[in-house]
């Protein structure tokens, strides 16, 4: 019978693995918490003109990309490749755009069907931030500011780059566009393919163009910049002035577009040299008229998402992950001459109670005391608490396990004061 294996581009988590995991959502959402955001949950599926809608249906993720099928009822459902536009349409059904101001944060997996390859998933998860209600620089700095304090505490700083480019207003992109499509005409036949595909649907994609040969072709193309509207162009000049005063550092890049076609204004992007092409960890912009697209009233509206696959994948690369992640628990627990019995785990029970900042593991099954004393030390155990069972009830062994230290017997009700007195 042929194994049954997980899908191509969707992968496990091991439990060591798992560690990292939470280690870094705990910070994060630690660190929103403190900010004052709050979460927001939204389904998996959502009807698929939801992205059709928002995206662009000229976008590669709507064109190639989803995971988009009917259910028995006829309906088209797709599993969400985004957050930004299942969020939107969250706070419109609830009534949180009208009039309202909301910081709003969710964690979750994404879904797009793209070739697996090295910090690119068909299942990805990511980390997004979402603001309504507010327009101005303030904002799009504190967005930014955030970022900055989440590197540091992730001791990413040193590691991370911050891109800046303005699209300015819908006309300002489109006008843009057609300039651009003026100037690639006469050579569009040297561009690669996805480039030339993009000619009629998306032109300023070409943008992201990683092919040499297209870059090359764009180094005299015309530049965003000289088409933004004069409001756009001094939010733009007052959010670059802002950061330098706050130390934050910058580079501006003409070309940074973003591949959605709801974005208008700021967009940015934090990108890494380590992780080879898939350089971006986190990316975002402002996208005052999405709400529009949902038949709401128009909205201001500024967000980012940061894939944690990515993010992991940096801080692994970098090894910035702490030593106690490695460990599993504090105290492990041995039974000897016998299975673990009630009268074990009862007390266990008891000192976990006592001390919660302590995680026991209780070896379960019996077994020799060293074969014990291995998974102990495998589990990263700062101490070990062997009960015999063929011997006195009313005594244990206790062994500190970091250094050399021997193996003392000690009363069952001494055991809480030990542990004090050596691991906390």
């Amino acid at each position: 019978m042929q194994k049954i294996k997980a899908i191509r581009g969707m992968n496990d988590v091991l439990p060591q693995e798992a560690l990292r995991w939470q280690y870094l959502e705990q910070i994060s959402a630690s660190l929103l918490a403190r900010w004052g955001y709050q979460e927001l949950r939204f389904p998996v599926l959502e009807n698929t003109a939801l992205f059709k809608r928002s995206i662009g249906e000229v976008t590669d993720i709507v064109e190639k990309e989803m995971y988009t099928f009917e259910d028995r009822n006829g309906d088209s459902l797709t599993l969400r490749p985004e957050g930004t536009a299942c969020a939107v349409r969250a706070a419109e059904e609830h009534g949180l755009l009208y009039n309202q101001t909301h910081k709003l944060w969710y964690r979750g997996p994404m879904y797009r069907h793209e070739r697996p390859q090295k910090g690119r998933y068909r299942q990805f998860h990511q980390l997004g931030v979402e603001c309504f209600g507010y327009s101005g620089v303030d904002i799009e700095l504190e967005l930014i500011q955030f970022c900055q304090r989440l590197w540091q505490e992730l001791s990413l700083n040193d590691h991370i780059t911050l891109q800046i480019n303005t699209l300015g207003a819908a006309k300002d992109r489109a006008e843009f566009g057609k300039a651009l499509h003026a100037y690639l005409m006469p050579v569009k036949d040297q561009l690669d393919e996805d480039s030339k595909r993009r000619m009629d649907s998306n032109v300023l994609r070409i943008l992201d163009s990683k092919d040499p040969s297209t870059q090359h072709l764009l180094q005299a193309a015309p530049v965003m910049g000289d088409f933004i509207n004069p409001r756009d162009q001094a939010q733009f000049d007052e959010l670059k002035a802002s950061l330098y005063e706050l130390g934050i550092a910058y580079i501006v890049n003409p070309a940074l577009v973003r591949g959605l076609d709801y974005y208008n204004g700021l967009v940015f992007e934090f990108v890494t040299d380590k992780l080879g092409a898939q350089a971006t960890v986190c990316a975002g912009g402002r996208y005052d008229q999405l709400a529009v697209k949902m038949g709401a009233t128009a909205t201001p509206a500024v967000g980012f998402a940061m894939g944690l696959e990515r993010l992991l994948l940096l801080m692994q690369e970098v090894d910035v992950f702490p030593e106690a992640l490695q460990r599993t628990a504090d105290v492990y627990v041995a039974v000897v001459g016998g299975s673990s019995n009630r009268r074990v785990l009862a007390l266990v029970e008891k000192w976990r109670d006592k001390l919660p900042n302590l995680r026991f593991l209780t070896h379960c099954g019996g077994g020799k005391y060293n074969s014990q004393m291995k998974k102990a030390f495998t589990a990263g155990a700062r101490a070990a608490v062997i009960f015999d069972v063929d011997g006195t009830q009313e005594e244990v062994r206790v062994r500190l396990l970091e250094g050399i230290a021997d193996t003392k017997t000690i009363s069952v009700e001494k055991v809480v004061t030990w542990l004090l007195e050596n691991l906390q």
